[in-house]
């Protein structure tokens, strides 16, 4: 297992990138064919400080032996060199490097990553209390200030942890002078000591030949307990041969090490953990050195400190953005700005709402895939562009997208923020999916002809909000309304009308709205199959033209045939049927009724017609 080290030339031109194994664990290849790509544009191993790099240089195929090939991209500017001489293709073995422009790449072996299983009894612990260290002032401020001045542009720009993690013990390694190691750790707790874990999330050595990386549990354990940063020292271990030049611990041959916790539910149990040496300049003996560490080192643990609450903060920024992002699957953008001001788990909370609720079904989708059995992936795509017109009238209407049910969609209005005009949002929402799949019919939209669709609306109390377990959870809503619109989104076949209503949003488009804002006709009354409650239907019509031919005259003259009908006339009703136009399908249910019972009322007529089941 091998490791690329790239060095540019200042110190904090660095990093260390782990390669990818070339075998999985049953010993199958699964080395990438596209290879990683060394560059400087985004998506690659980037090199952001040496301007000779091209933007996609070279590509690095990782070996099962551990080596690396290596293969220089045509449309890199500037030559590769291995050994001194310019290559186009190469291998590389671990401690063998390259150079691209003023930067070296060196193959090295990946440190192993190990907890120390047995510590020294002799050390000295010195724990830095957060305020104290807030109030006390760098020595050295100018450098440390320029250092974190640039470390949130270095975490944003990350596009994953890992590529977090280089970047952080990359800047922690080059800001500690005496640092051997670079961990970033993550504790696990447990019900007993022996069950503890220590996961090494990444580790980096300031050495080619530092093989062995091993994070101190009794250390990390200490921090997690207090929650402040901790120095811990080891002694002279006298039995080792004894003298001025005995040899130290054997906790990774270090003679100290600093833990800092990184303060932020987004990295729980991490810690940030450097390890060193110990230096003697001049005439300071290895004991004075040991007793003058914690002033040495206080810096170090202070700007160690500083990058990790720059480390928690954007990365709890990071977690609420990809929150966000997932959200705006669901919510409209003026919903997602009223989230922002408060806490989401509250508003999400699932609670009593009067909604609207809006089903939308594809037509023909069944007569499309048996047609299309031997390109199933190209009908997936136009189905799934058929629900992206549904969802994106929800959204644009300020609604929430509730859930899918095979080939249909559903949205609602109300929650979490109330929405008094919801019945109108929901019906512009329904033209507008009804006008585009017409247009679409028409050939304004090729991949989504031959499909049709039939939407259900009804308004009435709900429970919404994140329902479900704790494996699968999503924002939806349910209740009776829900169950009814899609009984109405059913009824749209038989009825043969695209948008149907329940009562109360009909009521509500026509009372507070207008007949001149939204057209609306009284369909008929019906008892659906397996219910005893009747149910008003209303048709919502789009505007006088090609879409739908009916004029305000027409729709006045069916609901006058309707009226006659509740009240047992239906010869009336039957000839004015006869008086709407031919082209309207609607009618045709109405007719066909009248004319199957010999134009008599059945025995104990009450105005509603039971509708079979479909």
């Amino acid at each position: 297992m091998s490791d690329l080290i790239a060095q540019g030339p200042q110190k904090s031109d660095r990093w260390r990138r782990t390669l990818p194994a070339a075998i999985d664990s049953a010993g199958r290849s699964k080395q990438p064919t596209a290879g990683i790509c060394i560059g400087r544009q985004s998506g690659t191993w980037q090199v952001e400080w040496d301007d000779r790099i091209s933007r996609r240089h070279a590509l690095l195929f990782p070996q099962p032996d551990g080596s690396l090939v290596v293969r220089k991209l045509d449309t890199a500017r500037n030559p590769v060199f291995f050994h001194g001489e310019h290559r186009d293709r190469f291998k590389l073995v671990p401690g063998e490097h390259f150079v691209i422009g003023q930067t070296t790449f060196t193959l090295a072996l990946r440190p192993v990553l190990q907890q120390a299983d047995v510590e020294p009894d002799h050390l000295t612990e010195h724990a830095f209390n957060r305020e104290a260290l807030h109030r006390s002032g760098f020595r050295d401020a100018a450098r440390r200030i320029d250092t974190l001045a640039r470390l949130p542009d270095l975490i944003i720009s990350s596009t994953s942890d890992m590529e977090l993690f280089v970047r952080v013990s990359s800047v922690l390694l080059q800001a500690t002078p005496d640092a051997a190691s670079v961990a970033i750790v993550q504790f696990h707790s447990a019900a007993t000591q022996s069950a503890e874990r220590i996961e090494i999330l990444h580790a980096d050595c300031r050495e080619l030949d530092d093989t062995t990386v091993r994070p101190s549990v009794r250390l990390v354990r200490a921090v997690m307990e207090t929650g402040e940063s901790i120095l811990h020292l080891w002694g002279r271990n006298v039995n080792a041969g004894g003298g001025a030049n005995a040899a130290y611990t054997t906790v990774a041959d270090v003679d100290w090490a600093f833990c800092v916790p990184v303060p932020n539910d987004a990295c729980r149990g991490w810690m940030l953990y450097v390890s060193g040496r110990l230096g003697t300049p001049g005439n300071f003996s290895l004991e004075q050195s040991l007793q003058s560490a914690p002033r040495d080192l206080r810096d170090d643990v202070k700007f160690t400190g500083l990058v990790a609450t720059t480390l928690g903060n954007l990365r709890q920024v990071r977690a609420l953005q990809r929150r966000q992002a997932g959200l705006r699957r669901f919510f409209a953008p003026v919903v997602m700005e009223a989230l922002a001001t408060r806490d989401a788990d509250q508003v999400l909370e699932p609670r009593e709402a009067e909604v609207s609720v809006l089903f939308c079904d594809l037509r023909g989708f069944s007569r499309r895939s048996e047609e299309a059995s031997d390109h199933l992936l190209d009908l997936l795509h136009r189905v799934s562009e058929a629900l992206g017109v549904m969802t994106r009238h929800i959204l644009d209407s300020d609604g929430v997208v509730g859930d899918f049910h095979g080939d249909a969609a559903m949205g609602f209005w109300g929650w979490p923020l109330e929405q008094e005009d919801a019945p109108e949002r929901a019906c512009r929402a329904a033209l507008a999916i009804s006008a585009e799949f017409f247009e679409a019919a028409m050939g304004g939209n090729r991949s989504m002809s031959g499909f049709r669709c039939g939407i259900g609306i009804a308004t009435g109390r709900a429970v919404a909000g994140r329902i479900g377990t704790t494996d699968q959870v999503k924002v939806t809503a349910f209740g009776p309304v829900v169950n009814l619109a899609s009984r109405l989104e059913g009824m749209t076949r038989p009825l043969a009308a695209d948008i149907l209503l329940d009562e109360a949003s009909a009521r509500f488009v026509r009372t507070r709205l207008g007949k001149d804002a939204l057209r609306i006709r009284r369909l008929l009354k019906v008892r659906p199959a397996g219910v005893l409650t009747e149910v008003e239907v209303s048709q919502l019509l789009p505007p006088y033209g090609p879409q739908c031919p009916l004029s305000d005259h027409d729709i006045m003259t069916y609901e006058a045939a309707l009226d006659r009908l509740i009240v047992g006339r239906w010869d009336e009703a039957f000839a004015l049927l006869h008086d709407v136009p031919a082209d309207d399908l609607a009618k045709d249910f109405l007719t066909a009724t009248i004319a199957r019972h010999g134009r008599v009322p059945p025995p104990n007529w009450d105005g509603v017609i039971d509708l079979p089941k479909g």
